[in-house]
């Protein structure tokens, strides 16, 4: 892998593709403008139900710049970019019975707001959906006498304590180091490939059929703080896959010590991948054995196709080494990786 470039066919293809997955640049500032105008007309009719909002920081993976702006369903190619907006409201003593009607309460709000705009109702959120490439999901959160910590609880009656602000900090911090590394490959453009690629597996998946983007996070970050980035985006993610290969199969637990001590894992769980804000956490707690399973044979397969995609590279055999993509990445790469 050290001879690969980055001005070779195979680093231009994957950089064409990641920017036609990445929300585009010009969008971001209408964006941010609806979301702004959405926390004021939410908050003020909140404020005219006595409700306190403390806060409606910024999250997901708008404010980490890991988002996509299109998906893939099935084998097809779906426009859409999901912008989350927390509401952190101040109330005593929060717990699962107050869940549904705070979540009630902001559809209320939302109707109000926005009486022809499609808005559903979901475990923990209210999604309001401007078109169908564009919705904002509306999350109410608890406050605590930290601000910089909140209580999501979900309908389950589950209590979790957790850090919008730290999230989001979380992997921005991994993003400004990566851009410190000679080279063009940024710690969030890879995991924007990342994510394509999960679609991509979970559409083929025998039982995996959903992977949360907290994961795909969590994952490429441990990976991330291992082995770095490389200068071209193959080179990094054969590393990364081949290393999450080795971590998925061993069951090798996962923690990070960004704003908490490194932590014993939890013995009751077949693998553990804690969150970095919350370590009582483990995000990946309710997988079952085979699912880790399956997630161990996708890193293994894109394990060897980018080794096989690189090899094919160094001997000049751009046709082999574009088919090596499209077997990652969908017939989607093979239409949206040339200038």
């Amino acid at each position: 892998m050290d001879g690969l470039s980055t001005k070779s066919k195979l680093h231009s293809r994957l950089s064409v593709f990641v920017t036609w997955i990445a929300p585009e640049p010009e969008t971001r500032e209408a964006i941010k403008n609806q979301s702004n105008e959405i926390r004021g007309r939410l908050s003020a009719k909140a404020t005219e139900d006595n409700l306190i909002v403390t806060m409606t920081p910024n999250s997901g993976s708008f404010a980490k710049k890991t988002g996509l702006r299109r998906h893939l369903r099935g084998d097809s190619e779906v426009e859409g970019q999901d912008v989350d907006l927390p509401f952190v409201v101040k109330i005593d003593q929060p717990d699962s019975s107050q869940l549904e009607p705070m979540i009630g309460k902001f559809f209320h709000y939302c109707e109000l707001s926005y009486p022809n705009t499609d808005k559903e109702k979901t475990k923990s959120s209210v999604e309001l959906k401007f078109s169908n490439t564009l919705k904002y999901d509306i999350v109410p959160l608890f406050a605590t006498d930290d601000p910089e910590v909140q209580i999501l609880v979900r309908l389950t009656g589950e209590e979790i304590r957790t850090s919008v602000q730290k999230h989001t900090d979380f992997i921005k911090s991994r993003t400004k180091k990566s851009s410190e590394k000679n080279g063009v490959v940024l710690f969030n453009e890879c995991v924007r490939l990342m994510k394509w690629w999960r679609d991509v597996r979970c559409a083929e998946a025998n039982y995996l059929k959903e992977v949360p983007s907290i994961m795909i996070d969590l994952l490429c970050a441990h990976a991330f703080d291992e082995l770095s980035v490389q200068p071209t985006y193959a080179q990094t993610l054969a590393e990364w896959c081949t290393y999450l290969a080795h971590v998925v199969t061993k069951r090798k637990p996962i923690v990070f010590t960004d704003y908490n001590k490194k932590k014993a894992a939890d013995a009751a769980n077949d693998w553990r991948v804690l969150d970095p804000v919350n370590p009582d956490n483990n995000i990946v707690k309710k997988l079952q054995s085979y699912e880790v399973d399956e997630l161990a044979e996708w890193f293994q397969n894109a394990r060897d196709i980018w080794n096989r995609a690189i090899a094919a590279e160094l001997k000049g055999d751009d046709t082999l080494s574009l088919e090596h993509l499209v077997a990652l990445f969908g017939n989607a790469f093979k239409n949206h990786c040339e200038d």
